[in-house]
């Protein structure tokens, strides 16, 4: 306990699922925790539960990103901790995916997780962490997920050279990539519930431990990465999958 105590920690997305596991882990770890979303609603809802301080921002938005960047650095100066939760699924076979879907997920998977870096880089503290979720989808070759695995593996592209480049500054920045856990990122795009829920039947059928992943197990690692205790560890991916990484998610 109290790994993070002193440090201030930005969740981008945290008003549900992982984001909202790992603002509680790290509220719980001792950090001053802001989390940000696209609702208004539901950021204030999530604040309020946790005990924490909520930020209306749209990731995909540079104009309020930048507002979100400086509400938060006019109260508290700098931080310390950045985990780029936010991001969207929408599934589909190619020959049937339209340009605003590519532009819908890549505006929030990749574009919005690289500007969330460029706006908060100025407010970050030397030696600050930052975790970018992504998803073993980015290897997998999994069918009907090719721009959704497209703007994660883009991601973690980018995460090894941001590695290089922001250690100067001590500055490091890892990829958390998730196997199938149990959140409502699903729910955000588009797709039939009776093809999803089976969908979702057959991804379990393939995990050598036989389970979905929860949420809060990889808040875990997120903390872990956002701790000391992980110095010296920069530039790197950390597949979190029940086996899946070994296993092939469809016949």
């Amino acid at each position: 306990m109290n790994k993070l105590k002193h440090k201030v920690a930005v969740v981008t997305g945290g008003n549900s699922g992982i984001g909202y596991a790992t603002a509680k882990k790290f509220k719980e770890e001792g950090a001053t925790v802001i989390i940000t979303g696209r609702s208004k609603e539901r950021v204030d809802k999530a604040a309020l539960e946790l005990g924490i301080k909520g930020v209306v921002a749209d990731v995909s938005d540079m104009e309020a990103l930048s507002k979100a960047v400086e509400h938060i650095k006019n109260e508290y100066r700098a931080v310390d901790v950045l985990f780029v939760n936010a991001g969207v699924f929408e599934g589909a076979p190619i020959g049937s995916i339209s340009e605003e879907m590519f532009d819908h997920q890549m505006s929030i998977n990749f574009k919005g997780a690289v500007f969330t870096t460029e706006k908060f880089l100025p407010i970050l503290n030397d030696g600050a962490s930052i975790i970018n979720l992504s998803s073993i989808n980015a290897y997998t070759g999994m069918p009907n997920t090719a721009i959704y695995a497209a703007s994660k593996a883009a991601l973690n592209s980018y995460t090894r050279t941001a590695a290089t480049e922001l250690a100067a500054r001590k500055v490091r920045i890892n990829a958390v990539n998730p196997g199938p856990t149990d959140t409502p990122i699903h729910g955000k795009g588009s797709g039939d519930k009776e093809q999803l829920e089976g969908f979702a039947k057959q991804m379990k059928a393939r995990i050598p431990l036989n389970r979905f992943g929860r949420p809060e197990e990889v808040a875990s690692l997120v903390s872990f990465l956002a701790s000391d205790d992980s110095a010296f560890i920069t530039g790197g991916e950390y597949n979190i999958d029940g086996g899946v990484g070994i296993n092939p998610l469809l016949p």
